[in-house]
């Protein structure tokens, strides 16, 4: 089992590693999305420099890859429903996140890792990742940041998931997801640090829908 284990790690890592938002930028528009604007490999840049269309494509993929990474358990043969299958889920999401930011095909140089994580949320337990994002869209629509909306987003995802379903809704949840709701509200700020440096001077830009590319 350990083999798998590890098997299964290196594949989620080579996923995340996949950059859809370098590629797709390359292969269409012929431009280096780590060059333009935020420079950022990301749904948000892409969509701020070539529209919604093209940042959609990207979430959608860096969403079903975290949800893909950890699917891999399938091919495991531990049990559901156990502590040791969250904690295979949690390090099949931890590799997918890592690749994302750090991807071994593109210098190490990756996105923030948002749609990953969301993804693979969603996968571990599906209600309180679309409360979560529920509140990403409610906050996006009120203050029309993107960062700001991902940073309450990361801050109320445990608290969906640890006061209301743990105690509530789903008593059986595992305390090794419990323990990995907080490790995203820690994880999306650290990789948000200059986007908290320029809401904290005034300086972030808020997110605008952009329908065909900025020139």
């Amino acid at each position: 089992m350990a083999l798998q284990v590890i098997l299964i790690s290196l594949v989620a890592y080579v996923l995340g590693s996949i950059s859809s938002a370098i590629i797709l930028c390359k292969l269409i528009y012929g431009v280096d999305i780590r060059e333009v604007g935020s420079r950022n490999p990301g749904a948000n840049n892409v969509q701020r420099v070539f529209g919604i269309r093209a940042g959609i494509t990207v979430f959608l993929f860096d969403f079903f890859k975290g949800w893909a990474a950890v699917k891999l358990i399938g091919f495991t043969t531990i049990g559901t429903g156990s502590e040791l299958y969250s904690q295979i889920q949690i390090l099949l999401t931890l590799c997918a996140f890592m690749g994302h930011c750090f991807p071994i095909f593109f210098n190490f140089k990756g996105g923030k890792g948002v749609a990953v994580l969301a993804g693979a949320m969603y996968a571990i337990h599906p209600y309180a990742a679309l409360s979560s994002i529920v509140v990403f869209c409610i906050i996006l629509a009120i203050t029309h940041y993107t960062s700001l909306s991902v940073l309450i987003t990361a801050i109320s995802y445990p608290l969906f998931t640890n006061l209301l379903f743990a105690r509530v809704l789903d008593q059986e949840m595992t305390t090794t997801v419990r323990i990995f709701s907080i490790l995203v509200a820690i994880l999306l700020p650290l990789t948000h640090l200059s986007n908290i440096k320029r809401l904290l001077t005034g300086k972030e830009e808020r997110f605008k829908l952009r329908y065909k590319r900025s020139r």
